[in-house]
């Protein structure tokens, strides 16, 4: 792979002619000049001509022996959307033919789609890419040479973008050359993002590595003749690779899973490459008679290939120095699948590799794309990618040996659906390994499971909704309750939508609601508030997408100053009152010698607007004028002349410096690792006392912080607030009302 700055294709057709393939030579000079002409006067960030940048991709293809309309749609992959006012899609049809256009329309980004930020922007362009590699595999191979060659480049562009760069590489698209099973372009992906997400951790990897390859610096030499010697004694033709681990695989170990430098056994690797199935099994009996093998270190990758097609064996041994390394052992045509995956299988026009079994190796891809009409959220869509593409596998048996491969932390419910939905549907129970067990657990490679099911059963659970880990299960789970319990459906969607307007402490009439609820729904896409609230009840959107759309109609429609469905609180006026000041701070009308205390309902924080309440033997209760207690207590006539007009004494307003008052507050957040952690380390740099802390899941990955604190006043109380906003993760929070 080239990484030299081109303007010419003279290196291009180099590459092309040592493949010995047949390539439309004309029809890819062609394409060259067209691109060449479409940018001319446009330049990339490091100043260099910007079609280096479309024939360093092509380069890159060339090097995965694709065909020639691959080659043509790397040339012109950046034409249409850089070059818009001069040329088309179906320019492109109309000159290079269908299928190139079609490639570069797969390649093109999305760019007039009108989507409410861009976050969901870059989801909709992950949509996009997937849809276009489920129709032609050969989209996905031109983005990633195109993204490898960005990396290469990424020293020109400003700190800001290589790091959104490189972490969407990270997170995206080193994962999708995993599934693919394109090893050589993952490591590489991986590795240079590395350098901009964590220099530092990255130059500390390098540095162990050069320190303990300088060490044993023959050792990998040494061990390449002990075991070519033994390998011609037995008579098996092999090819012997060394190699020492890659800088992010260390990096991954060391600090993601705790480890030490000393702690990696596989920092070395020998790659043993022979001509049979058979001399595999051959070369791991050798092995292991020459070395000492390390228990559960072994894995045999040939009976049981990985869904990305990856075959080999695995093996870990002791050197005679004492020194761990891996030993994998694969044959030619398990070699060409490792380091280029289903890449290796495709053959232009030499019908090597059939659709059927390029179609059978993408069915995740497929999945993927069923689910469009059902899921709207483009949160969900990315959590569905993270769950079911770039998540690890476990592989399980049915009790006839079938072998099901599955998401890491998929439990039975999973299984279930992978085997049938009629399976599922009727599912009441499951067994491992001969043992029932909960439907929720988790499962482990090996194990033998089956599903215990009954007639009588009445289908899934709405829990089950939050169990599962499949987008498959999950989709086939709401697509049941949306042909079987619309009804249901509707009264939880609208339930979930009137505590989220509560939630923005809105209290509104039937009409406003209606009103609300109308609008959401057509901005939306919806027919009808009805079809709203059933996508809510069925779980095909979640209602926390509308979060913010429900903040924004209900500020237009229920006006602030506007009271609804309350009447204003009654503050009696006393002719000549008598003002008795409390310990507390808080002056009473009207009421001489009586003990004050703060209502539990509300926390009333110097500051706050307040009234009294005369209970009965504990002296008077001080409120918020707001608090839903002190509005439903207004309503019986028979306590009227019980409330009592009350407000804070002037200094008590900014807060005496000695009394601490105690505040509620709901604090809405995602479910992430740290986030209660940073919570009370942000409470603590303010020297804020935590009086209270508990947490309820609201499913959807969020949760409610219910937090009672000390603070002096409204202002402090504000200022507390403020400063919680800021952290990651939390989406909004409220005065609470216990």
């Amino acid at each position: 792979m080239r990484q030299d700055v081109h303007t010419d294709i003279s290196g291009l057709l180099e590459l092309l002619q040592a493949t010995g393939k047949k390539y439309d030579l004309e029809k890819i000079k062609s394409a060259f000049e067209y691109a060449k002409d479409l940018h001319e006067g446009q330049f990339r960030a490091s100043g260099e001509a910007y079609i280096s940048h479309p024939i360093a991709v092509a380069e890159i293809v060339a090097g995965l022996e694709l065909d020639t309309d691959s080659i043509c749609a790397a040339l012109l992959h950046d034409t249409v959307e850089d070059c818009s006012e001069k040329t088309s899609l179906k320019d492109l049809e109309k000159k290079f033919g269908p299928d190139v256009a079609l490639l570069v329309d797969g390649l093109t980004k999305i760019v007039t789609l009108q989507v409410e930020d861009k976050e969901e922007a870059h989801i909709e362009t992950l949509r996009k890419m997937l849809l276009a590699m489920s129709r032609d595999i050969r989209v996905i191979f031109i983005k990633l040479c195109d993204r490898l060659h960005n990396l290469r480049t990424l020293n020109a562009k400003p700190d800001p973008k290589r790091r959104v760069t490189a972490l969407e590489t990270m997170h995206v698209y080193a994962p999708l050359a995993h599934r693919l099973g394109m090893q050589r372009v993952k490591l590489e992906l991986e590795n240079t993002s590395l350098q901009y997400l964590d220099p530092i951790g990255h130059e500390e990897v390098l540095r162990h590595i050069e320190s303990k390859y300088g060490e044993n610096e023959n050792f990998l030499d040494k061990i390449k003749l002990e075991v070519g010697a033994r390998m011609k004694e037995n008579g098996i033709h092999y090819t012997l690779e060394g190699r020492i681990k890659s800088v992010y695989s260390i990096y991954k170990k060391m600090y993601n899973q705790n480890k030490s430098f000393d702690q990696i056994y596989d920092f070395y690797a020998l790659r043993i490459i022979v001509n049979t199935e058979l001399e595999c099994y051959t070369a791991l009996g050798l092995i292991h008679e020459m070395y000492n093998s390390i228990p559960g270190r072994f894995k045999d990758y040939i009976s049981t290939p990985k869904p990305n097609m990856y075959r080999s064996l695995h093996t870990t041994v002791i050197g005679r120095d004492g020194i761990p390394f891996e030993v994998q052992i694969r044959t030619w045509d398990m070699h060409h699948i490792a380091e280029y995956g289903i890449a290796a299988h495709w053959k232009y026009k030499s019908g090597a590799s059939s659709k059927e079994e390029i179609d059978k190796r993408l069915e995740w891809v497929a999945k993927l794309i069923e689910m469009e009409d059902e899921q709207r959220d483009p949160e969900e869509f990315l959590d569905a990618l993270k769950t079911d593409i770039f998540h690890d596998e476990v592989f399980v048996f049915s009790p006839k040996g079938d072998v099901f491969t599955l998401p890491h932390g998929a439990n039975l419910i999973d299984f279930a659906y992978a085997v049938h939905s009629k399976v599922a549907e009727r599912m009441i129970g499951g067994k491992i390994n001969g043992m029932i067990v909960p439907i929720d657990r988790e499962l482990k490679s090996g194990e033998i499971v089956e599903i215990i099911t009954s007639s009588a059963s009445k289908g899934p659970s709405r829990n089950w909704l939050n169990m599962v880990k499949t987008s498959a299960a999950r989709s086939k789970i709401r697509a049941w309750f949306k042909k079987e319990k619309r009804a249901d459906n509707i009264l939880v969607g609208k339930a979930s939508v009137d505590s989220e307007i509560k939630r923005h402490r809105k209290s509104c009439s039937e009409t406003q609601r209606d009103e609300i609820v109308t609008a959401i729904s057509s901005h939306f896409g919806f027919n009808s508030p009805d079809d709203l609230y059933n996508a809510i009840g069925y779980g095909g959107v979640s209602i926390t997408k509308f979060a913010r759309r429900i903040q924004e109609e209900c500020e237009r429609v229920i006006k602030i100053e506007e009271p609804v469905l309350q009447e204003p609180v009654k503050i009696p006026v006393v002719s000549k009152p008598k003002n008795v000041k409390s310990d507390s701070g808080i002056i009473v009308d009207g009421e001489v010698g009586c003990m004050v205390k703060f209502a539990k309902c509300c926390n009333p924080l110097p500051g706050d607007p307040v009234i009294g309440f005369v209970t009965k033997g504990f002296g008077i209760s001080i409120h918020k004028q707001d608090c839903p207690n002190v509005v439903q207590s207004q309503k019986n006539p028979e306590n009227e002349e019980r409330w009592k007009a009350a407000r804070w004494e002037g200094s008590a307003t900014q807060g005496n410096g000695a009394s601490i008052y105690e505040a509620l507050l709901q604090i809405y957040v995602d479910d992430r690792i740290g986030m209660l952690a940073d919570i009370t380390t942000t409470l603590a740099d303010m020297r804020v006392s935590i009086l209270q802390l508990n947490v309820t899941a609201r499913g959807n990955e969020s949760s409610i912080v219910n937090l009672k604190i000390g603070c002096k006043n409204i202002d402090h109380c504000n200022f507390i607030v403020s400063r919680l906003r800021g952290l990651r993760g939390v989406d909004n929070i409220l005065r609470g009302f216990s």
